[in-house]
């Protein structure tokens, strides 16, 4: 995604410390919540009884029985790699995103919202990050600091501002193209939209930013969050699975998540006897608005292939030899008296006319489709309009993602949508392959690929740059590192910007996702 332009002033000035009043801004009424949902509050920060989770120090983590040895300063950097973080600052004082980090929240024991005892303290913290935003011009530091500011407004009630930094923060986001950094944004900003009561956009925003490509403690804590927007809406066990997922990722000890989420599965049984269980969970599809395609369908009566829709009913009538499932809204058909593909879209309309005569054909995704004029060879991307938009004609292809495409032509390389070589065409393979036990088609969503240079792997980046130099027996991307095999067959990990982090010397890489795990306990996301 290109770089939007950077906004160099904040979007809500610093307010002087004034009492929080309780408007109809500060929590909306639902007009439609589910069954036995919670009532609107009026001043999330004014509640009682309040909760203290983990009010002693948490113990510290104890050693894994394997230990590793790992090179310098490991645990700053699996931090650093968790979530971005701030630049140093010159000024006086302590960072009020340090000061963020490390602030004790409490919590009211129904509605799990966020109390302070003291609303000058935050204030004073958000004067700080306003302090630090302003002279900010790029998009990852203003994305960062809008979106902590946004939830310092939230606690305070002041959710038209947090509405204003949320959405801003998010669109600097977008623009750097990182994942950790929009999916940050989008939690942010879906809490933000949750305490106003906009349930849909917020638990779209929530599921949208819960990549398997994150660390793990995010993604718990995401899940926490997720789970406390379905206990608003009196989605019961739905925000029962939220929590039980919460624990379920954080593989060692946590304390402070486990005792707000043993509150959390208390407020959730406290509810279910008052109101019930409330409605079923919703899918995932339900929950990101998504509506499923038509799939395709064999008629036995007049031996041709149509298209059912959910319900199971006929919405395309079978016509066709041969047909592809529905990707990006079109489906490539063969009527049984050409040999050419044609494309139809969801409501059957023709496309591309089977006469433009494309032998080969590979499902749509970013809006492109490869094609081929003999069905081996000489691949070509096109347009839903049957335009040529890539004549390079390559010799094997991958489906665009994200924007990149892996394709053949000699070596394996990569392509943009314009045709733009990224990668050079010098590898063997892409052989891509997530610690969650996906192997993707070139590019993950992070931006990174493996490659493979006849048996050794390595990573490049979406801009083409070597990450890790093609060396390792074998590679999987970590969401905080990469995990390499060294030549005896034991694994360690390298950090994100390929350099030594854990030596090869553990019997497996699950170990070494488990020392990665030790390493992160202290990190906290703030979302």
């Amino acid at each position: 995604m290109s770089a939007a332009p950077v906004s160099v002033n904040p979007v809500s000035p610093a307010v002087p410390p004034t009492p929080v009043v309780a408007t109809p801004d500060t929590v909306l009424p639902v007009a439609a919540s589910a069954a036995g949902a919670a009532t609107a509050l009026s001043a999330p920060t004014m509640l009682h009884p309040l909760v203290r989770p983990g009010g002693a120090s948490a113990p510290a983590a104890e050693p894994a029985a394997t230990t590793a040895t790992v090179t310098g300063d490991a645990a700053a950097a699996a931090a650093a790699a968790a979530e971005p973080e701030p630049e140093a600052t010159p000024e006086a004082g302590p960072d009020p995103e340090q000061v963020l980090a490390a602030y004790e929240w409490r919590f009211h024991h129904e509605t799990l919202r966020e109390l302070v005892d003291n609303p000058d303290e935050l204030r004073e913290i958000r004067d700080r990050l306003t302090e630090k935003l302003t002279p900010a011009t790029d998009n990852p530091t203003r994305a960062r600091l809008l979106s902590l500011r946004a939830v310092v407004s939230r606690i305070l009630g002041d959710l038209t501002k947090a509405l204003s930094d949320g959405k801003m923060a998010l669109v600097h986001a977008e623009a750097t193209g990182e994942l950790r950094r929009i999916a940050l944004a989008k939690a942010r900003l879906a809490h933000v939209l949750q305490w106003r009561g906009d349930f849909t956009e917020a638990d779209k925003l929530f599921a949208e930013a819960n990549s398997s490509e994150l660390p793990d403690r995010l993604r718990a804590t995401m899940h926490e969050h997720a789970g406390r927007s379905c206990l608003d809406q009196g989605r019961y066990m739905e925000a029962f699975n939220h929590f039980e997922k919460a624990l379920e990722l954080r593989k060692v000890e946590d304390p402070e998540l486990i005792t707000r989420t043993e509150m959390a599965l208390d407020a959730v049984s406290m509810k279910i006897a008052e109101n019930g269980m409330g409605p079923y969970p919703r899918s995932m599809d339900e929950i990101l608005q998504v509506s499923k395609p038509p799939v395709p369908r064999f008629d036995e009566r007049v031996q041709c292939w149509g298209f059912a829709g959910t319900d199971g009913r006929t919405v395309i009538s079978p016509a066709f030899a041969d047909v592809q499932p529905f990707r990006d809204g079109a489906a490539w058909v063969r009527r049984p008296e050409m040999e050419t593909w044609e494309l139809i879209d969801e409501a059957g309309t023709r496309l591309i006319d089977g006469r433009a005569g494309w032998l080969g054909v590979g499902s749509f995704s970013d809006g492109l489709a490869w094609v081929s004029r003999d069905g081996a060879g000489n691949w070509v991307a096109i347009d839903k309009q049957g335009r040529v938009v890539i004549s390079t004609g390559f010799e094997d292809v991958r489906p665009f993602r994200r924007g990149l495409a892996a394709v053949r032509r000699g070596g394996w390389g990569a392509v943009d949508k314009q045709g733009r070589a990224v990668v050079p065409f010098q590898f063997t393979g892409f052989a891509t392959a997530l610690t969650d036990g996906r192997y993707v088609d070139g590019f993950s969503d992070e931006g990174l690929a493996i490659v493979d240079a006849g048996g050794r792997k390595g990573v490049v980046d979406r801009t083409g740059a070597v990450v890790v130099p093609p060396v390792h027996p074998a590679l999987v991307i970590h969401p905080v590192a990469f995990l390499i095999a060294g030549p005896s067959g034991r694994w360690g990990a390298l950090d994100r910007k390929g350099r030594p982090f854990i030596d090869p010397e553990l019997p497996s890489r699950q170990v070494v996702m488990e020392e990665l795990d030790r390493l992160l306990a202290d990190t906290k996301p703030v979302l």
